[in-house]
């Protein structure tokens, strides 16, 4: 029976920046991963890429992973161009105006991973057990009871479901969910186009719906997340290469000349969740174990990475008050302070959707000119984008300037 303080069921982004931000702490932590990532890169970056924010930076830089993505694959990107196919409205973002000097980095979920397993493997105070998943988990009044598929028995002070939208963890505490379907699922592929993508990423809104190109490390390469009803996403991904591209380049107005899809295509359905505890007494939800949220601005990996570090940073004070960091009450603050910023995240989501839903002309108008408005109104945008970048907002000490 091995006996630690936390336990992170979820050796994903979140679950790992959660380990590695609790470095150089007297906490005895152990991460549980059913699956590690092949370490070996191919050429075609993966399919699954992240947009991260300069909070997600900064937790990344600090927690010591950052080495570990510079050394493999990212691509940072200095603008962003939004418009609505069919009009006259559009907005434009630019790093050089806020004084950054870029907007963030496109990166692979498999390069993040990679990275912090990396930092993972060198803290004396982590173990990580992988391949490794849980079979039970029980609860005392003063630890948890953890027992894996393989035999081994584990007891920790607390459980941090940290095991993606489908979390093992919540479905064992019967946690219940809010939850509703968004009606679209998400085409994401490798895209060369024949103009250079210039470091910026595009968002065309259609009444169909958005339509993201993220630049990559090659100059005419990019990553789409093409969100369509189901029908049509099944539709568009049986058609040949050739009948594909013809759709693509035409959704996307022809701003990159002719889009040509390199390698394979892969759907997923879009949904949104919200837990309706982020704790209970031994157990921590955190990243989309506690909340998924449409991917038009890509803030979902985002959020989990800031609940890792607002996490780390809680059980920090707490274990130097000598407090309990698995009861409860201890977890609220954790627990408000999350839930929050995920309910903030989810109804600008979902407001941002529902503008931009289809195509009535008087709807059309006024999100057309609102879009020129917020374009041209001093200030608006370039707060907007300090809330994405996360240079402003309630942020845990590892995302702060």
């Amino acid at each position: 029976m091995q006996s630690v303080d936390v336990a992170i069921i979820g050796g994903g982004m979140v679950g790992l920046t959660l380990a590695a931000a609790l470095a150089d702490t007297e906490l005895r932590v152990a991460v549980i991963e059913g699956q590690l990532p092949a370490p070996e890169l191919a050429p075609l970056p993966d399919l699954r890429v992240s947009a991260l924010s300069r909070a997600s930076e900064r937790i990344l830089r600090r927690t010591g992973a950052w080495p570990g993505i510079e050394a493999r694959r990212l691509s940072p990107y200095s603008k962003m161009e939004v418009w609505e196919q069919d009009s006259f409205a559009s907005i434009q973002f630019d790093a050089e105006r806020l004084a950054q000097p870029n907007l963030g980095y496109i990166v692979e979920n498999r390069v993040i991973q990679l990275a912090l397993l990396d930092r993972v493997n060198q803290l004396s105070n982590v173990t990580l057990l992988a391949p490794e998943r849980c079979k039970n988990i029980a609860f005392g009044e003063s630890e948890a009871w953890l027992s894996m598929e393989s035999g081994k028995n584990l007891t920790a002070k607390l459980v941090v479901g940290a095991d993606g939208a489908n979390s093992w963890v919540r479905h064992q505490l019967d946690i219940p969910l809010t939850h509703w379907d968004y009606g679209h699922s998400a085409i994401v592929a490798n895209i060369r186009c024949d103009e250079a993508h210039d470091q910026t990423a595009r968002q065309i809104f259609r009444p169909q719906g958005p339509l993201a190109f993220l630049p990559l490390a090659e100059s005419n390469l990019c990553s789409i997340v093409w969100s369509v009803q189901p029908e049509e996403a099944e539709l568009l991904c049986g058609l040949s290469d050739e009948e594909f591209n013809k759709s693509l380049t035409a959704a996307s107005d022809h701003r990159l000349g002719l889009c040509k899809v390199d390698g394979e295509r892969q759907t997923f359905p879009l949904k949104m969740r919200y837990a309706r505890d982020f704790v209970r007494d031994r157990v921590a939800l955190v990243g989309d174990a506690a909340h998924t949220i449409h991917p038009l601005a890509g803030q979902g990996v985002n959020l989990g990475l800031l609940d890792a570090a607002s996490l780390a940073q809680e059980l920090k004070a707490l274990w130097h008050h000598e407090q309990d960091i698995g009861k409860k009450a201890n977890l609220r603050h954790y627990e408000r302070w999350r839930k929050a910023e995920a309910a903030k995240m989810i109804t600008a989501m979902q407001a941002f959707r529902d503008v931009f839903d289809g195509s009535n002309p008087a709807k059309k108008l006024v999100r057309d000119l609102g879009m020129l408005i917020a374009d041209k109104a001093p200030g608006v945008k370039d707060e907007f984008m300090r809330r994405a970048l996360g240079l402003s907002g309630e942020l845990p000490e590892l995302a702060k300037y």
